[in-house]
């Protein structure tokens, strides 16, 4: 396996590759791997996200699984990195992490069947789909404003290459306390089944990036709050969550909501607490 990273040396977007410890530039620096600032380690042109994959996080839900997979978009403006600030906006309170693992297109794909599909995949790094929940009333289909808004999609620390995805260990924590602790097996479709269904219809082109999932346990964080995501092989992506300086304009748009749809998806599910809620937690 093989781990690059974009980073900030001397004011310069820099691509390294991971040695032990240390990022080295193809100039010969050699810098600590925590020591630069982060960027994102693929810039793509697209960001798709499924819905629900994970065993755990469907029982949580007390759902079923359609037969196929359901899918939504981030946009690219959502885009943040390792080590980089997530805001929740003032006025909204229900901002929730998502542990995944995020599949990277290292070749242009279009229409191929799923054995053909690790051809295509050009690595994969730890993402965190953050989710503004205040939104879900009105947004539960297209999750644009939920899932889209600025800083809502971190990715990193790097991009690795030759990693195999089964039977992986994904864990989110908060504040160093274990929060989301799932495996790769239980995602009812894989990296490949992915990859091969959306690009039935949808060309997917280096660098472009599809979020596979995430387990149970999603649940709100605060302002100071760390949020931490690893998985064996790919390391940890950290950031932490910030207040917004400004809030949501009042004079367009569905404004954030607080209801028995908002709690319950926020609060992971709790579906029989509706119309009996306890205090807030």
């Amino acid at each position: 396996m093989t781990e690059y990273r974009r980073v900030l040396l001397d004011g310069a977007v820099v691509e390294t590759v991971r040695e032990g410890g240390d990022l080295v530039a193809g100039d010969g620096r050699r810098v600590p791997a925590e020591g630069p600032a982060h960027l994102p380690p693929v810039l793509p042109t697209k960001i798709i996200a499924v819905h629900l994959n994970h065993r755990s996080r469907v029982e949580e839900f007390r759902i079923r699984l359609p037969d196929t997979p359901t899918y939504f978009h981030k946009p690219v403006s959502s885009l943040n990195a390792h080590g980089g600030a997530v805001v929740r906006p003032e006025g909204c309170h229900w901002l929730n992490y998502e542990g995944e693992i995020a599949i990277v297109i290292g070749r242009t794909c279009r229409n191929i069947a799923p054995e053909e599909a690790g051809e295509y995949i050009g690595g994969y790094t730890l993402a965190n789909d953050y989710g503004l929940h205040d939104f879900r009333d009105t947004d539960a289909g297209s999750m644009l404003r939920v899932k889209g808004a600025d800083t809502l999609c971190p990715l990193g620390p790097g991009l690795v290459t030759g990693w195999d995805f089964r039977d992986k260990r994904l864990r989110t924590l908060v504040n160093g306390e274990v929060v989301q602790d799932g495996s790769t097996d239980e995602m009812r479709w894989d990296m490949h089944y992915l990859v091969a269904d959306i690009a039935r219809t949808i060309t997917l082109v280096p660098g472009d990036v599809l979020l596979s999932g995430t387990p149970a346990g999603s649940r709100p964080v605060q302002p100071g709050d760390v949020v931490e995501v690893e998985a064996e092989g790919l390391g940890r992506l950290r950031n932490h969550v910030v207040g917004g300086p400004a809030g949501i304009r009042r004079d367009v748009g569905a404004q954030p909501a607080a209801s028995e749809e908002v709690l319950s998806t926020a609060l992971g599910g709790d579906w029989e607490f509706r119309g009996i809620r306890p205090p807030r937690r």
